[in-house]
């Protein structure tokens, strides 16, 4: 059993890519699965994220804070700034301007900690980095929501700040409890959350793809340039902020990985729950989701062909 996780772990990125795309020609292999099922799993996700979390992963915001606010002022300006940038200057209509506003809004991916593990990038970093940007979450995600696209819709910051609290802060701290109380049981399950995790993100993915798939056909080629664009443009930002400041590599890979890799699961769920009058909204997290686990298998492969060619060339 343990080695069917570790396969459908190693391989999350493929799994995500042939569920968004069967959903996208066949809708009605997903689309009988209800929406309303999206928050409690991207619950779940987060409640395996509290799980694997323990007081020293929050102890390195103490003990780098210089790194940790690096990584934050990193993620909640140059991801949610590009959003806007982008849909300004691609002329996108409202909703997918939303959409992809909403994706720059949220906080760091989950799948970025292990993708930087595999980049052999700092994990210390990423992980303390997508710790605190979940906490700052629920005031940062809905305040920018409603500066970069409050002309735009009606914006309920203290709507999404709730909805935020609910589906994200709330099941981590229940991982968070769970881990402190119940250590037998979260030593027993931890071998299998990454697979279960990885299952959860491919069927919400699956979900959204299908419940939009006539949508993200009208939608077009633009708004998938423009979401692979956002992250391609935030990784390399990420990674070159770092740079800038004359860190380490390990730390400029955490950086960049972070800060190009968003919870685009988040995204979907505000725009399901808080932008039902503007359907497309939606699009662009479901194709953030797909491409963001693509680029970022590309990016650790990338980096990990560098890092062994210094070592030959040192």
């Amino acid at each position: 059993m343990k080695n069917v996780c570790d396969f459908i772990a190693r391989w999350m990125g493929v799994m995500v890519l042939l569920v968004a795309g069967v959903s996208l020609a066949v809708p009605a292999s997903f689309v009988w699965i209800d929406t309303l099922v999206i928050n409690p799993m991207l619950g779940v996700i987060m409640f395996g994220m509290g799980l694997t979390l323990s007081p020293v992963d929050f102890r390195i915001v103490l003990s780098r804070p210089w790194d940790i606010l690096t990584g934050c002022l990193a993620q909640f300006t140059v991801m949610p700034l590009l959003a806007w940038i982008l849909a300004w200057a691609f002329s996108l209509p409202k909703e997918l301007a939303l959409g992809v506003i909403l994706v720059g809004c949220c906080p760091g991916g989950t799948a970025s900690n292990v993708i930087t593990y595999l980049a052999k990038g700092d994990l210390a970093l990423s992980v303390g980095m997508t710790a605190c940007s979940t906490l700052l979450a629920p005031l940062l995600t809905p305040l920018l929501v409603w500066l970069l696209a409050g002309t735009m819709v009606d914006v309920d910051a203290w709507g999404m700040l709730l909805s935020i609290v609910y589906v994200v802060i709330a099941p981590i701290a229940v991982g968070l409890l769970c881990r402190r109380f119940l250590p037998g049981l979260t030593k027993a399950v931890m071998p299998y959350l990454p697979a279960f995790s990885s299952v959860a993100i491919a069927l919400t993915v699956g979900i959204v793809v299908s419940h939009n798939a006539e949508r993200l056909w009208l939608g077009g080629f633009m708004v998938v340039a423009v979401v692979m664009m956002h992250n391609l443009l935030g990784l390399s930002l990420g990674y070159l902020i770092g740079h800038l400041l004359h860190l380490p590599k390990p730390k400029n890979i955490a950086l960049g990985i972070e800060v190009g890799m968003q919870n685009s699961g988040l995204a979907s769920s505000l725009a399901l729950m808080h932008f039902a009058a503007y359907p497309l909204a939606t699009v662009p997290g479901a194709i953030f989701s797909v491409w963001h686990n693509i680029s970022g298998a590309l990016a650790a492969r990338f980096f990990q062909s560098s890092s062994g060619s210094q070592k030959r060339g040192s």
